[in-house]
């Protein structure tokens, strides 16, 4: 429930009426956030005004994907660079994105139709002419039973667009975290978190050993602001005669000093490992800095044949927007080892080679063709929900769940933008509750529904204290932007004569420190009840 102060303020504020489309404010603007907003990094802007990394001039400026994509893994193949994330809760999960310059991403599709529970990071392999992803699945209240807390499968395909296979268990159980690498005696294997390594058969799909201990993580100093200890995400390669384990250490959330890129390297996979003498190889040593937390990299060759890590961090202002992936170029030292060179990354820095293509996607959808797993997903959906989703003649049906945004799996997609506006017509058929979110988690969201006799406004992952004065009514438009954090709900019969709802709400809390979940906030469609809604001509527009 909200306070008595949101009654007082909705008593004193009332409802403001914009007509058209365009956002109209009683107060001017607020001199502090010009002041803040002109001393911004400035990005290019691509498909719908969505900002992208590429200056168009030989520069980039993180991030390269803008939005909640953490725990990058990118496979080089040739001229080709393929890149997959964490998706968590997401069905369909695991979309593949393709670049050929590291900066440009185009989305190609969701290797994971149907995921067995949640999906922490997960890492990407080719061997011989075969593609594998190897993905923990970590046991949720919607999954099928699963062995452990924490489950390891891989999925197998002919090419990263597919068609991938079913997941297959390797019967390993409580770690995460997989990296694959070909070792010196011709053998794969999986490293985990907590320095844990097994061998796997000769084409990938079994183990052919115990799980072991291989190697221990580098340790920072005791008096570093951490959040925790948490050796996780090794990836492995080979250049030269060495093998290097790239890992994280320090949390992934927590205080923006905590996450960090830790590297041993050793002739043999099975040890033994020595440390950099550079580590951390990357940390943010201060709150002043536009990227928080960053860890959790893949290093790859470029097109050029300089050296990068990809990896995530989380937007300084801006965690609601969840972990970006960020590119910064490595410098190789005589002794053999690497050393960050990217400096400063709130300034631009030299692009890699390589053929641009067009970055992104648009985020409107005119539901004319399904978009399920690009664009959209549900949230925390069992296998067989998919089945609640129907695309045709220009409408997406959403058959209602649960009693309200909460328990409802609402259809949810990642945007990037420091600022937006989204928009949606939707009607109401049977006893449902249908409308417009800016979804974080289960118990973190905000936004409006209505059920045909009245409007439910929601703030704080629950219903408003004060209703909002909509008329009783089975066919709306709704619109939210969300101005660098400041969230504003608009509500019209008519898609034309706009009214505003008189409470604003401020949303930079709306993220992992707050909720203790590792995700984003971002636009949802919901349905609740026994009936459906049919959403139209969902609308995403970049605010700049």
């Amino acid at each position: 429930m909200e306070s008595r102060r949101d009654a007082i303020k909705l008593a004193l504020a009332g409802t403001v009426l914009v007509s058209g489309a365009s956002r109209v404010e009683a107060a001017g603007p607020d001199p502090a956030g010009d002041t803040c907003k002109a001393s911004a990094p400035k990005w290019p802007r691509g498909i719908e005004g969505q900002r992208k990394a590429d200056l168009g001039d030989g520069r980039f400026l993180n991030p390269v994907l803008a939005g909640d994509y953490p725990d990058p893994s990118v496979l080089k193949d040739g001229e080709d660079y393929y890149m997959t994330h964490s998706s968590f809760d997401a069905a369909p999960g695991l979309l593949i994105w393709h670049s050929r310059d590291l900066v440009n991403w185009r989305p190609l599709g969701p290797a994971l139709a149907r995921p067995l529970g949640t999906v922490f990071a997960v890492d990407i392999a080719k061997h011989g002419d075969r593609y594998f992803i190897y993905i923990p699945f970590m046991k949720a209240p919607w999954s099928p039973p699963l062995a452990s807390f924490a489950n390891i499968y891989v999925i197998h395909a002919p090419s990263m667009e597919g068609p991938w296979s079913d997941p297959i268990d390797l019967g390993i159980g409580g770690l995460i975290d997989p990296g694959h690498v070909v070792g010196e005696d011709g053998h794969r294997y999986l490293f985990f978190n907590d320095g844990k390594h097994v061998r796997l058969t000769p084409d990938g799909l079994a183990t052919a050993g115990p799980v072991e201990t291989a190697y221990e993580a580098w340790r920072y100093p005791d008096d570093w602001i951490t959040e925790a200890w948490s050796p996780e995400g090794p990836k492995l390669f080979r250049r030269g005669a060495w093998f290097y384990l790239v890992n994280a250490v320090g949390g992934t959330s927590g205080p923006a000093t905590g996450h960090m890129i830790v590297v041993a390297r050793s002739r043999s996979v099975n040890g033994p490992w020595e440390h950099c003498p550079h580590n951390p190889i990357v940390r943010t040593r201060s709150a002043d800095e536009l990227w928080w937390s960053r860890g959790h990299a893949t290093c790859v060759e470029g097109p050029d044949g300089r050296w990068f890590m990809v990896y995530h961090g989380y937007e300084n202002g801006y965690q609601t927007l969840g972990r970006q992936t960020l590119l910064e170029p490595i410098e190789w030292t005589p002794d053999g080892w690497f050393r960050a060179a990217g400096g400063d990354l709130s300034q631009p820095l030299r692009k890699p080679a390589g053929l641009a293509q067009t970055h992104g996607m648009a985020h409107s959808d005119s539901f004319r063709v399904t978009a399920l797993g690009r664009l959209w997903s549900l949230y925390a959906s069992a296998p067989d929900e998919v089945a609640r989703v129907v695309v045709a003649d220009g409408q997406l049906t959403l058959a209602g769940k649960g009693t309200g945004p909460a328990d409802s799996s609402p259809l949810t997609q990642q945007v990037g933008d420091r600022a937006y506006e989204i928009e949606v017509e939707l009607e109401l058929t049977g006893e449902v509750q249908g409308g417009l979110l800016l979804f974080f988690d289960d118990r973190l969201f905000l936004g409006m529904g209505i059920d045909g006799q009245r409007m439910t406004t929601y703030r704080g992952g629950k219903a408003s204290y004060w209703p909002e004065p909509a008329p009783a009514v089975r066919h709306m438009h709704m619109r939210i932007s969300n101005r660098d954090q400041v969230v504003t709900f608009y509500y019209s019969l008519d898609g034309k004569a706009w009214t505003r709802h008189a409470v604003r709400t401020y949303v930079s809390g709306y993220n992992a420190n707050t909720v203790d979940n590792l995700l984003s906030l971002r636009p949802a469609l919901f349905a609740s009840g026994q009936g459906k809604v049919a959403f139209r001509s969902f609308r995403y527009r970049a605010l700049g």
